[in-house]
């Protein structure tokens, strides 16, 4: 049996202000209506002996996860929060442990979450034959053959044919070229980009694990032992993973091993790291334009235009990336966009918001959107999903206005039950312990007003939650 690894843990920082920490790449719809990862899991269908997935991911998302899961009726054998990012080494080395306790036999495939791989036939043909070499005690990747000298690629040059297999030995990694290097790799036929995607049986990929980085194996061992279910999640143990070396499945195990393999791959595969890869991935126009929401041009060509919520005009451009979103406005050459994690990295530098999240905020019950603040003020509009439920709570430094606009709220204040509807509005002073639930079958949707001395969203003291926070 075929176990999906679904690496779906990344911040995605070079996609912003798409991509954010508390709702990266992977959680985004780039390409099309589904997102990255409910794409990956997609282009398995067709593919037999495939058991339910085995998701990874930064607990920060796990219900958006789940919600995007339940969406598409996938239900994951399991969703392990990491609560702290330790690369992908760990990841592995927690998925391996984690299936061999009911399935002495079962083969990883290990796939990022944000890949885009056109040709879903082709992929299922390189997974087969991967497989067969899994079978045989083979760590595999995938090499994919290079289309251009990409120089935001690390590549793998090839070994010795295996007998009767289009598969090869793998001679060596090699990091990320300059571009007279990269364009020498493609011009000899020897490298291949490496993919970031594995098959191995999972006491395979364990043992070779323990062999090269067993200090690896032991805190994810420990994080395991440790772990707890909350709800349909696996919660590592948060002091044990936070103890674990942070590393690569490349640079663990894979450069190390006696036993890697290379599976050759030309599946229209591109793995949306950056602005450029999603100009390329797109729809061009006769222009060579990307262009997504309302976007108007004139004498502009070979650029990716993206708005989300007003009208973009751009006038004479050429080879650039435009990005606006509610609160953030990117724009870089194509050829510079590997750069927009410096920007990332100024903006936590300064303890700027945009870096983490957007203006939407997503929470287990729905989610919420500022829409205007000011000295000791600050406006949301609030979403909550039909029977959903926010925790028992109070602040200490604010109090809130809650009118409703659309459905019907049961608002708990002090002990006292208030039902509202349409145009209804409910005061909640400082101190008051508080929770709105959505009785209804529509979404509820109403205006906070909050006003107090410090308007914070770490200004919340729970009392009862359902979501386990």
């Amino acid at each position: 049996m075929i176990i999906p690894v679904i690496l779906a843990g990344g911040s995605g920082t070079r996609l912003w202000p798409l991509s954010r920490k508390l709702y990266p790449k992977q959680l985004l719809p780039l390409l099309d209506r589904n997102t990255l990862v409910q794409n990956t899991l997609a282009r398995l269908q067709g593919l037999d002996a495939m058991a339910e997935p085995v998701i990874i991911c930064n607990e920060e998302h796990r219900f958006i996860i789940a919600e995007q899961m339940r969406a598409m009726g996938v239900n994951p054998s399991a969703i392990i929060l990491e609560p702290v990012g330790r690369n992908t080494a760990p990841a592995v080395a927690v998925a391996a442990l984690s299936v061999l306790a009911s399935d002495p036999d079962a083969v990883l495939l290990v796939l990022p979450a944000d890949h885009l791989i056109a040709d879903p036939a082709g992929f299922h043909e390189a997974v087969r034959e991967a497989a067969a070499h899994a079978g045989k005690g083979h760590l595999v990747t995938f090499g994919i053959v290079p289309t251009a000298p990409e120089t935001g690629y690390g590549y793998i040059r090839q070994g010795a044919a295996l007998e009767g297999s289009s598969a090869r030995a793998i001679d060596r990694f090699v990091e990320k070229p300059d571009l007279a290097t990269a364009q020498g790799y493609v011009a000899s036929g020897e490298y291949f980009w490496n993919s970031g995607m594995f098959v191995f049986r999972a006491d395979a990929v364990l043992a070779e694990l323990e062999r090269f980085a067993p200090a690896i194996v032991q805190a994810c061992r420990n994080s395991l032992d440790a772990a707890r279910q909350d709800l349909d999640f696996l919660r590592l143990d948060r002091d044990a993973f936070a103890a674990c070396p942070e590393d690569s499945v490349d640079y663990a195990v894979m450069e190390q091993t006696d036993k890697g393999v290379m599976v050759p791959l030309s599946c229209g595969w591109n793995d949306l790291g950056s602005w450029d890869a999603l100009w390329q991935a797109g729809q061009q126009d006769g222009s060579g334009n990307v262009l997504k929401g309302d976007v108007v041009t004139c004498d502009v060509r070979d650029s990716y235009l993206h708005a989300e919520t007003r009208l973009l005009a751009a006038v004479g451009l050429e080879n650039h990336i435009v990005v606006e979103t509610a609160d953030a406005v990117l724009i870089s050459p194509r050829d510079r966009v590997q750069e927009v994690k410096k920007i990332v990295d100024k903006l936590k530098a300064e303890n700027r918001i945009e870096a983490v999240s957007h203006k939407k905020v997503f929470r287990p019950w729905g989610h919420y959107e500022s829409i205007g603040d000011g000295a000791r003020y600050q406006v949301k509009r609030i979403t909550v999903s039909p029977g959903h439920v926010l925790s028992l709570q109070k602040h200490f430094h604010r109090a809130e206005h809650w009118v409703v606009v659309q459905g019907t709220a049961l608002v708990t204040r002090d002990g006292e039950e208030i039902m509202l509807r349409e145009n209804e509005s409910v005061y909640l002073p400082l101190g008051a312990v508080h929770r709105l639930l959505n009785p209804g079958k529509i979404p509820l949707e109403l205006i906070e007003v909050q006003v107090g001395s410090y308007l914070g969203e770490d200004d919340i003291v729970r009392f009862e939650d359902v979501y386990g926070r």
